[in-house]
Formats: structure tokens, C-alpha cells, sequence
């Protein structure tokens, strides 16, 4: 008999709950990635926090999410499935509700910090829900479903954390966790089953779950605080540095040769999924680091305000879900993922070219079509990746496969944003002494600026002295514009680049078609 006769996968209303159960966990997840963001300077008002100190609430959360990730696997088999994602979603909705109740810096952060170990099981227990709910020929669809929650996470983050802020108050983007919070931990509870064959590890891996810690946390917090201390000219970040380098060669030295590893790393031995992990960091990369790097340049660029750019942003958004269910479509026919890929990153390519244009006079409407096709092609490259790299996987190994695959989007999102910031900072200085070289009196434009404004001023009542200085000061202003919009447009010109250079990596993915593995694995039991 043929293994899928003997496997029962849920139907009907237990697949649909399930599902929903899963991806409601995992949105609460990706979604308290981003939405705080727009919030920091609400919450740093009301706790008398500067800018520096409230940044520690997203570093927090994405530290002890990224570790926890890859440990998912493990812990669900030490604890059962059920337990430990319902435990997690509980500990997330705990958190959430006293965030939202914090008077100080210490007490947010620190539950900042224990909803990210909250949130840390949601993500990849959640994607091996969704995949274990159908068959293996319908992977692809699975993955689809899980990718759309991936793609409008982050998207709606600073959208909804806008509004709630706007018109309630910021506590309300914690609070509004909780409801959601207790209605999936039920569902978990009520319909959720432990995996088949799961068993105990027989001996946990505290040295590699610390080597873990160390690399992992320590490089974050590199991340995060590196532009902030400027990089290596900061004994602190150096220091931080070498103790995320030594952290990552003991942790893979220690999951390589231990017997009962907490992340089996040995599966990035298969071709595919190393592939399909580097994949996954690049899209993480674009996906993150473009979503934080159009908000800033819609609004210091163009003089956007915070609601109108996410609006805008909903578009994209709407467009990357559409793309992930055609994509489940196509994989169902057997059509070449790679194909689907490379369409994908030709899309996200033309989409980072045409953005790498905008101009002072660039609107909305010279935008919306960009974002229809990042939308489209972040859902075309990300669905195939997630599925070509997990293929083959089965049991524990799916699990552990997909905590690793997480792990490292999770990461290329965080790298992304750190590698814009720097480029962005290194652009801004290069095409601000390029500017300036024309802001001086012996240029003829320059000064017939100077006059124009002056004229204008003093016309409307000002001495001739202070309408001069104001002039000036609406030169540098306009100065600092040019040369932000020029920033920017480099960056969309380096995640174009960031693209192309994925192009080679697809090609190299293997999509040879499985043999029927399931009748092997009846006949070894």
C-alpha cells in the first residue's frame, strides 16, 4: 500500500481551524516584529526614555525571537507539540498584556523579552502546522498559505501600530494581542496534535542551546546598536564582534559533532536547503530592509506623513498574498519552481530599478506599480525557496529544517537593515559634499535662489538681514532633501543588485522529482 493511503491528513473544517490556528499564531508573531516601531517615540515620551534607551524594546524582542526559533524543533519534542505551542502563544499573550501595562524603560523591556521566547515557537511550529496538513505533493500550496502570513506581518506592522496609536494610545498595540492571544492558545489546545513518533530528546544540548545565546544575541545586538556607536570605532562593538564570531564557530563545532544536537545543522548538508537558505536570507533581506527603508524616504525624501505611506504600503502587500496563491496553483501543475524564481526576481529587479528614478515631483501614483511588482515577486521567489528547501525533509527533520530556514530569514531581515543604515549613512556624507560644492555664491543659480527667496520674504514684511538667513536656511533644507532622495535611490540600485545576484543561486537548485519514498518507508517499518 502506498504510504499516503495509510497517512491521514485533516479535511474539510479540521484543515481550515488548524490553518487558521497557525497562521494567526504566526501573524502575532511577525507582526509585533514592526509594529512597535512607529510607536517609539510615543512610548520614549511616556516612559521619559530617549531615543537611544527605547530602541532596547525592539533589540529585546528580537533577541530572544531569533534564538528561540531555531530551538522549536526540540523543545516540541520535549514538551509535545500541543503543549509547547500552546504554552508558547499563552507566554506571548501574557507578555503582551503587561507590556501594554509597563510604567518603566526595565519592565517593558524585559517583557519585550519574554514575548519574543513566546513568539520564537509561533513562527516555525506554526509553518510545520500548516506543511503536515497536506500531502507532500501539496507542499507547495501549504507554504503559500504560510508565506502570505510571512509577507503581511511586517507589511501591516507599522500600518496597524500607526492607527492604534494615532487614535487609542500605544498601550493598544500590545493589548489588542490578547484577545487573539486566548482565542488561538484555545484552538491550539482544542485541535492541535502531538507529531507521530516524536520523541524526547534523550539528552538536552545546554552547550549548544548556550553557544546559541552568546552568537546569536550578541550579534543582534551588533546589529542593532553598530550604527548607533559607529561601528568599530567602538570598543564595544569590536569586542561584541569577536565574542559573535568565537559564539558561531563553537556553536556549529558543537552541533556538527554532538549525538542529540538542539539544532541539527547537519541538514544544511542537503543542497537544497543551504541553497534555499541562502535564498531565504536575501529575500529577508529585501523584504525587511525595504520595508524600513520606504517608509523613511517617503517621509524625509518626499514629505509623506506616517499614515499616508502605510496606506500606500497596503497595496504591495495585497499583491504579495495574491502572487503566493497562484504560486500554490502553479506548483500543483508542476510547474519549474525555478522558473517561478527567476520571474520573481526579474519582477523585484524592474521594481528596484524604476524606484532608483524618484524624483522631488515622484507621487504616489509613480510608486503604486513598483510595489505591485515587489509584491508579486517577493511572493514568486519566497513560496518556491521555502519549498524547494524543505523538500525531501520529513518527521523531526521538517521541523528542525523549517527552524533553520526561519532562523536565517529572521536574520537576513536584521543584517538587511544594518547594511542599509551604514550604506545609507555613507551615501548621505558622499552625496552631501557633492552638493554642496554647488551652494556657494559664485554660482549663478545659486545665488539667483538666494535673491528669489529673499525678495519673497521681504516682501512679506521681514528686514532684508533675516530674510537673507531664512533663504539660506530653505536652501539647506531643500540641500538635505536632494541629497536624501539621492541616498535612497542608491539603495533601491543596491537591493536591484542584491536580486541578480540570486538569479546564479536559483540555477543552481536541484528540483529532481521524488521517487516514491513513501513505499521505502512502509516497507523499513
Amino acid at each position: 500500500m502506498q504510504a499516503k493511503e495509510l497517512t491521514q491528513y485533516p479535511v474539510g473544517a479540521e484543515r481550515a481551524i488548524l490553518i487558521i490556528t497557525a497562521i494567526s499564531a504566526s501573524l502575532l508573531q511577525l507582526i509585533d516584529t514592526s509594529i512597535v516601531n512607529v510607536s517609539l517615540r510615543e512610548i520614549s515620551g511616556s516612559l521619559g526614555a530617549t531615543t537611544t534607551e527605547i530602541a532596547w524594546t525592539v533589540t529585546a524582542y528580537a533577541i530572544s525571537n531569533v534564538i528561540m526559533i531555531p530551538l522549536a524543533s526540540m523543545l516540541n519534542n520535549l514538551f509535545g507539540r500541543r503543549n509547547y505551542f500552546t504554552i508558547s502563544i499563552l507566554i506571548f499573550t501574557v507578555a503582551s498584556f503587561f507590556c501594554g501595562t509597563a510604567d518603566s524603560l526595565f519592565t517593558l523591556v524585559l517583557w519585550r523579552f519574554i514575548q519574543g521566547i513566546g513568539g520564537g515557537a509561533l513562527l516555525t511550529t506554526g509553518q510545520t502546522i500548516i506543511v503536515e496538513a497536506f500531502p507532500p505533493e501539496k507542499m507547495g500550496t501549504a507554504n503559500a498559505i504560510f508565506g502570505m502570513g510571512v509577507i503581511l506581518g511586517p507589511t501591516f506592522g507599522p500600518t496597524l501600530g500607526g492607527y492604534i496609536t494615532d487614535n487609542y494610545s500605544w498601550h493598544w498595540i500590545f493589548f489588542i494581542n490578547v484577545p487573539i492571544g486566548l482565542a488561538a492558545a484555545y484552538l491550539s489546545w482544542t485541535f492541535v496534535k502531538n507529531k507521530a513518533g516524536a520523541q524526547k530528546p534523550p539528552k538536552i544540548d545546554w552547550t549548544g542551546i548556550i553557544l546559541l545565546i552568546i552568537s546569536v544575541g550578541f550579534l543582534q545586538y551588533v546589529l542593532e546598536e553598530g550604527t548607533a556607536q559607529d561601528w568599530f570605532e567602538s570598543r564595544e562593538i569590536v569586542i561584541m564582534t569577536i565574542i559573535t564570531v568565537l559564539g558561531f564557530i563553537g556553536f556549529i563545532w558543537r552541533e556538527w559533532t554532538y549525538q542529540y544536537p538542539a539544532v541539527n545543522i547537519r541538514l544544511l548538508a542537503s543542497w537544497n536547503l543551504a541553497l534555499g537558505s541562502i535564498l531565504n536570507f536575501v529575500v529577508g533581506l529585501i523584504l525587511l530592509a525595504t520595508v524600513f527603508v520606504f517608509p523613511l524616504f517617503a517621509q524625509i525624501g518626499l514629505g509623506w506623513t506616517a499614515t499616508m505611506t502605510g496606506n500606500f504600503m497596503i497595496s504591495g502587500a495585497l499583491a504579495s498574498a495574491l502572487s503566493m496563491m497562484i504560486v500554490g496553483r502553479l506548483m500543483s501543475k508542476d510547474v519549474n519552481p525555478k522558473t517561478i524564481m527567476i520571474v520573481g526576481a526579474v519582477m523585484i529587479f524592474v521594481f528596484a530599478i524604476l524606484m532608483s528614478f524618484s524624483s522631488p515631483e515622484s507621487g504616489e501614483k509613480n510608486f503604486f506599480w513598483p510595489f505591485i511588482l515587489r509584491g508579486f515577486g517577493i511572493g514568486l521567489m519566497m513560496s518556491p525557496a521555502m519549498v524547494l528547501s524543505l523538500k525531501g525533509l520529513k518527521g523531526l527533520n521538517l521541523a528542525q529544517g523549517a527552524g533553520l530556514s526561519n532562523m536565517i530569514r529572521q536574520l537576513g531581515g536584521a543584517v538587511g537593515i544594518a547594511i542599509m543604515n551604514v550604506f545609507l549613512t555613507h551615501r548621505n556624507v558622499a552625496n552631501d559634499n557633492y552638493l554642496v560644492q554647488h551652494y556657494n555664491i559664485y554660482n549663478e543659480a545659486f545665488q539667483e535662489k538666494v535673491n528669489l527667496f529673499t525678495q519673497n520674504f521681504m516682501s512679506q514684511g521681514y528686514f532684508k538681514e533675516d530674510a537673507q538667513q531664512m533663504a539660506y536656511k530653505l536652501l539647506d533644507l531643500s540641500l538635505f532633501k536632494q541629497q536624501s532622495l539621492i541616498s535612497y535611490n542608491n539603495v533601491f540600485w543596491t537591493v536591484g543588485l542584491a536580486v541578480v545576484i540570486c538569479i546564479p543561486i536559483i540555477l543552481l537548485i536541484r528540483n529532481n522529482k521524488e521517487k516514491s519514498t513513501e513505499k521505502i518507508e512502509v516497507h523499513m517499518e
